[in-house]
């Protein structure tokens, strides 16, 4: 790519300037690809399109910021929140493109408090669901890296059906009310990498995903890294689920830090979903001030058809493509402090047990002036403070070499059909 294009927001002095720099991508793109650089002050925009062979820089001393006029982002039919559905299309969109590069030490403004207020003024039933702040889409060579992202509409940054991705460096920060805010959702994706990144959001910090049984196709999400990474604010630091239809598989998450996350490591899903977890090692984790930092919960009951019997009944169903699985977990070297309600709770279905998963070298410290609350999204919860560890429905799992303090019971208070069940070395 040698083309290059630099493009100052003091030349530019519109209130909307889409077309403009929308304009500078298309030409690149008909010369097959080349380098816009934004810079020198604010771009208002709507909805831009990214082509293959792109790279688009904001420069440390410009910020990309989105305006809210709905007219400005064309509606597209997407995934969305697991399932296929009409939605503004992102503030920055691409699909089936290769190579695309986006970077530059700005930043990237959603400017998303018009959209969240509509979500809430309409109690979440809005014609067509918000636009993500990025979203690329069945593209492969994907590179985002050293940029601040704030105030994003919904999901910040969401590579769905992508290979070779990385996500290097960058920034994301929503305020802590902010609806549905994930820092960054890579769904139905393969060979992907998020490293050096920090989060501080509305909702979950990193989820992992691949689709509803409502999608229309079941793409599997495997292949992953997330590495060295800060979550500051969050409902989950790294989330698994609850969308895995197409199965996730072979993920590392290791050397990471979660700090004020609601939960830590937390695995979710529920029978009608299908598919399988699997393949997944944790290692080297920090966790400070968090409700449950290990949750692994088979009857989250929020989002679409949540409250059906199927998905809080605990008692035995058959056995079908629609019955979820986790299998063959390992979590090692996690330090948790602060722990408001219980240390882990593992809660899998009576037909289809949670199977190996191994927790190993792991320090648990409880609060002492914690009220009780409920470790996970499920029905009939139970509130709890000051507790271990909540096993239910697992087959072949192990806890060796696990300390907790200010318990007020057992570490393992609650052991209800565990089959094969390893205990070495608590205290």
């Amino acid at each position: 790519m040698s083309n290059s294009i630099i493009l100052s927001a003091k030349t530019v002095n519109e209130t909307d300037a889409t077309h403009i720099i929308q304009s500078k991508i298309d030409l690149l793109s008909q010369n097959n690809g080349g380098h816009l650089i934004l810079t020198d002050g604010i771009f208002n925009c709507g909805s831009l399109e990214l082509h293959s062979n792109i790279h688009l820089t904001i420069s440390e001393n410009a910020v990309l910021k989105f305006i809210n006029q709905h007219d400005s982002y064309p509606i597209i039919r997407t995934r969305w929140e697991g399932y296929e559905t009409s939605a503004y299309r992102a503030c920055l969109f691409a699909n089936h493109v290769k190579n695309l590069t986006i970077d530059g030490h700005g930043i990237v403004d959603g400017n998303g408090f018009a959209w969240w207020e509509e979500f809430r003024k309409k109690n979440k039933k809005i014609e067509h669901a918000r636009p993500y702040l990025v979203s690329i889409e069945h593209s492969k060579q994907i590179k985002i890296r050293d940029l601040f992202f704030t105030n994003s509409p919904s999901w910040t940054i969401h590579p769905f059906d992508c290979e070779d991705v990385v996500i290097d460096s960058i920034s994301v920060k929503n305020p802590a009310d902010s609806p549905n805010t994930d820092g960054t959702d890579p769904e139905s994706c393969r060979n992907l990498r998020i490293i050096n990144c920090e989060y501080d959001v509305g909702d979950d910090c990193i989820a992992i995903k691949a689709g509803t049984e409502d999608a229309d196709q079941n793409i599997p999400c495997e292949n992953l890294i997330i590495s060295n990474c800060n979550m500051l604010h969050g409902h989950g630091g790294v989330v698994i689920g609850s969308e895995m239809s197409g199965s996730i598989r072979n993920v590392v998450i290791n050397n990471c830090t979660f700090v004020d996350t609601d939960r830590g490591i937390r695995f979710k899903t529920r029978r009608g979903r299908g598919g399988v977890i699997e393949n997944i090692n944790i290692s080297n984790i920090v966790i400070d001030n968090t409700l449950c930092p290990i949750v692994v919960n088979l009857y989250y009951f929020c989002g679409r058809k949540g409250k059906d019997k199927i998905v809080w009944d605990k008692n035995p169903y058959p056995i079908n493509d629609s019955t979820p699985k986790i299998k063959h977990v390992r979590i090692s070297n996690l330090t948790a402090r602060h722990i408001r309600s219980c240390a882990a709770i593992m809660y899998g279905l009576p037909e289809m047990p949670i199977d190996d998963v191994a927790i190993n070298d792991a320090s648990f410290s409880l609060s002492n002036d914690s009220i009780p609350e409920p470790p996970a999204m499920f029905a009939n919860a139970p509130k709890l403070a000051q507790k271990g560890f909540f096993l239910e429905n697992t087959s072949n799992c192990h806890l060796t070499n696990i300390s907790l303090k200010n318990k007020d019971s057992e570490i393992l208070f609650h052991n209800v059909n565990n089959k094969n069940l390893l205990l070495k070395n608590l205290s």
